[in-house]
C-alpha cells in the first residue's frame, strides 16, 4: 500500500513527499481509510508509530475544499511541546492547501493567540488555556467538524478530564471524533463512551516499548549515578540523547554538571519559561545540544529523528511511563537504545518491564567503574566497549557465574 492508494488531494500528497514519508505505517494503513469515511475512531497504538499523520491526513483531506474562516478541526493535547509538533506537521503536510492552524496553551501571550484563533481552520490546544478562551469568547467552535483527543491517557494522568468534559459541552454534537492513546485506563474508556458515537476500535501492536528498541539496565548506587552517566556518554557511540530525571531541580543541575564536563547539554523542565523551553527544544533539534536532560514533561510529543539513546537517570515510576519515555527513540522503523540506571529500590519496576518484554533485561557494567564507591575495584569483571552498543561484559566463566549470582540476589 502507498499513500497514493488513499486517493488524497495532490496538494496533500506533495506535503507527504516533503516530510519524506514513503509508505504508510501499520496504524496509518488501518486508520486513514476509516477516518476518510467519517467514522469515529478509538485508536490504541505505541508511541512513535505515525499516529499524528494518521489523523492529520484525513483532517486535511476533509477541510481542503471546504469554506474557510471558521475553526473546523480541534486537536486537544496534553503538552505545549506536542501542540507545537502537530502545528509544524500541519504546516508541512498542508503547505499547499492554504489551511491555517493555531496553537493554544498557557505561558505565552493571550492577545497573539486570540488573533491567530480568528484566522485558524485547525486549532491545536491544551485544555486549560482553550477553556479560558472559550469562556472569554475569543474562539468560536460552532462550526467544528472534527475533534481529536490525542494522548488521551496522558490527558487523564495530568488531570485534564474535567476541563475536557466542559469543552465537550460547548462543541457541536454532530462531528467526527477521534481518540488516540498509548494505553486505555478505565477513565479514558469512559471518556471515549461519552465523546464518541459508535466508534471503530483500532489497536496496533501491544502497549509495550517499540520492537525497534534494545533495553539495558546498569545497576548503580545513588551516589554514583552522575559519574556513571558521564562514563556511558563518553564511551558510547551516539548522536542525540535524552536523559530523564524525576525532578525539575535534578534536570537543571544535571544538565549544568554535564555541560561543565564538556557535553553540549541543556535542560527541559517546568521551571523554564515557554520561550526558554522552545529555545532548548529548537537547539536540541538543530544539533546545538546533543544531550537533553528532561523531566517527564518531554516523555511525549518530542519527535527528533536523531535521538539514538534514551537514558533513564532516574527510573520511571511505572512500566507505562517507561514506555512513553523510551518511545522518544526507535521511532517508526528506526532503531534506538534505552538505558536505565537502576538502584536496589527499582527491582519491582525491572520485574514489571521484564514481564512486558517477555525476556530478562540485559545487565551491563562499565569497564573499570565501581558502582558502589569512588575507588576502582580491581576485582570487578573485565569488560569491553562495543562501538555500536556501548559498554558490555566480557563473559568469562567465573565472572559470568558471579554476575548471574549477583543478579539473582539483587533482582529476585
Amino acid at each position: 500500500m502507498s499513500f497514493q492508494s488513499f486517493s488524497l488531494d495532490p496538494r496533500i500528497l506533495g506535503g507527504i513527499v516533503a516530510l519524506g514519508y514513503t509508505e504508510p505505517t501499520p496504524i496509518q494503513r488501518r486508520a486513514i481509510p476509516t477516518l476518510l469515511q467519517g467514522s469515529d475512531v478509538v485508536c490504541v497504538a505505541q508511541t512513535g508509530t505515525g499516529k499524528t499523520a494518521a489523523f492529520l491526513l484525513p483532517i486535511l483531506e476533509r477541510l481542503i475544499n471546504r469554506p474557510r474562516g471558521a475553526v473546523r478541526a480541534l486537536i486537544i493535547v496534553p503538552t505545549c511541546e506536542l501542540a507545537e509538533q502537530i502545528h509544524e506537521a500541519i504546516g508541512t503536510l498542508g503547505r499547499a492547501s492554504g489551511l491555517r492552524s493555531a496553537t493554544v496553551y498557557g505561558g505565552v501571550g493571550w492577545q497573539p493567540q486570540a488573533k491567530s484563533l480568528r484566522q485558524a481552520d485547525v486549532v491545536v490546544a491544551c485544555p486549560g488555556r482553550l477553556l479560558a478562551h472559550l469562556e472569554a469568547r475569543t474562539v468560536k467552535l460552532t462550526a467544528l467538524e472534527v475533534l481529536v483527543l490525542d494522548e488521551a491517557d496522558r490527558l487523564f494522568d495530568m488531570g485534564f478530564l474535567p476541563p475536557i468534559r466542559r469543552i465537550l459541552g460547548q462543541l457541536p454534537t454532530k462531528r467526527q471524533t477521534m481518540l488516540f492513546s498509548a494505553t486505555m485506563p478505565d477513565e479514558v474508556r469512559r471518556l471515549a463512551s461519552q465523546a464518541l458515537r459508535n466508534p471503530i476500535s483500532i489497536e496496533v501492536g501491544e502497549v509495550a516499548p517499540p520492537a525497534t528498541l534494545s533495553h539495558t539496565i546498569y545497576p548503580v548506587s545513588h551516589g554514583r549515578k552522575t559519574a556513571l552517566l558521564t562514563e556511558i556518554l563518553r564511551r558510547t557511540q551516539r548522536t542525540s540523547v535524552i536523559v530523564f530525571t524525576r525532578t525539575k531541580h535534578r534536570a537543571k543541575s544535571l544538565a549544568r554538571e554535564l555541560a561543565s564536563t564538556g557535553h553540549a547539554a541543556v535542560s527541559l523542565q517546568g521551571n523554564l519559561s515557554q520561550a526558554e523551553r522552545r529555545r532548548a527544544l529548537d537547539g536540541f533539534r538543530q544539533g546545538k545540544f546533543d544531550v537533553l536532560v528532561a523531566t517527564d514533561i518531554a516523555a511525549r510529543g518530542i519527535d527528533v529523528a536523531t535521538v539514538s539513546h534514551v537514558i533513564n537517570y532516574d527510573a520511571p515510576d511505572t512500566a507505562d511511563a517507561y514506555t512513553h519515555r523510551v518511545g522518544r527513540t526507535g521511532r517508526a522503523t528506526r532503531t534506538g537504545e534505552a538505558l536505565t540506571l537502576v538502584t536496589d529500590e527499582d527491582a519491582s519496576l525491572v520485574r514489571a518491564l521484564e514481564r512486558i518484554l517477555g525476556k530478562p533485561l540485559e545487565r551491563r557494567r562499565v569497564e573499570g567503574f565501581d558502582v558502589r564507591s569512588s575507588t576502582r575495584n580491581s576485582h570487578a569483571p573485565e569488560e569491553r566497549v562495543d562501538s555500536r552498543r556501548g559498554p558490555t561484559v566480557r563473559t568469562g566463566a567465573t565472572s559470568g557465574r558471579m554476575k548471574s549470582l549477583r543478579a539473582r540476589r539483587q533482582w529476585a
